[in-house]
């Protein structure tokens, strides 16, 4: 026999399951999260040529950084690339067993490293960048050129204007209270 739920009870389920939200935006609603979901659906377009080139995400990164500069201090490249020092010399002892980069110590400190991409390393960017640059057409082509030209300065502008903010949690709970007012 089935057993009856009690109006009582069913409202106290829902007041429980209310209770445990926390008055934020919807998860799904956070810039974070919308940041995320775009980042997978652009790399999700990405990742099967990378895989053909035997390349992961990381290594194509720290790849195009290098093929954009002649040489850069292994800690600049991981400000530049977004890598934890870790990662980055993970990423850093494959690319060099690959012969795709060159090390050498910096002139002025010798414990320093200076990282560079090596001729092979251009080599293959060339062989994979005819494939990268038909995954931005179909892109822009599927979006809107003019869309993703403005995608990219909206978030060149949001990064920009986040530069340097620094509220500690105390400033926030303030800010946040006047918004919620």
């Amino acid at each position: 026999m089935a057993r009856k739920t009690s109006p009582n009870r069913t409202k106290s389920k829902s007041n429980a399951a209310a209770a445990r939200r926390v008055p934020m935006r919807e998860f799904s609603r956070s810039l974070p999260m919308s940041l995320l979901r775009a980042r997978e659906a652009v790399m999700r377009q990405f990742r099967p040529s990378l895989r053909r080139h035997d390349l992961t995400e990381q290594q194509w990164r720290i790849l195009r950084a290098l093929a954009a500069i002649d040489a850069i201090e292994v800690t600049e490249l991981a400000r530049t690339a977004f890598l934890l020092g870790p990662s980055l010399s993970r990423i850093l002892r494959d690319l060099d067993a690959r012969r795709l980069i060159e090390r050498r110590s910096a002139k002025t400190d010798l414990r320093r490293g200076v990282i560079s991409i090596s001729e092979k390393g251009l080599k293959l960017m060339e062989v994979v960048a005819p494939s990268s640059q038909a995954i931005y057409a179909a892109i822009a082509k599927r979006y809107g050129a003019r869309k993703l030209a403005e995608l990219q300065d909206m978030l060149s502008a949001l990064e920009t204007s986040l530069t340097g903010l620094n509220l500690s949690a105390l400033d926030l709970a303030e800010e946040s209270a006047e918004i919620n007012q």
